[in-house]
């Protein structure tokens, strides 16, 4: 198993947290509250967490290879989601 995790300090963690579940619902399994999620993917699993200091997602990937399609994932819904904060992408770390 690898595992890594991302951050992106923003005021609006909970209402990108809720944007991502109930988007990726659509295809996948999804758990989340106002706060906390997680996210089923073929490659793993997102367990995200979000705060008025911003959102965190901590992958659980079956391997190493599904890391940068699940970081691809995650900020190009990101991305979109927080325009009106210049977003680029998360801070990511193993």
């Amino acid at each position: 198993m690898f595992e890594f995790t991302g951050t992106f300090a923003t005021q609006n963690g909970p209402k990108y947290l809720q944007q991502l579940c109930k988007h990726f619902a659509h295809k996948i399994d999804v758990t989340h509250s106002d706060t906390e999620g997680t996210c089923s993917f073929p490659m793993g699993q997102a367990v995200l967490k979000a705060d008025d200091a911003g959102l965190t997602i901590r992958f659980e990937l079956k391997d190493q290879d599904a890391a940068d399609p699940a970081r691809n994932v995650i900020d190009s819904h990101l991305e979109r989601f927080a325009f009106r904060e210049n977003f680029k992408h998360m801070t990511w770390s193993a």
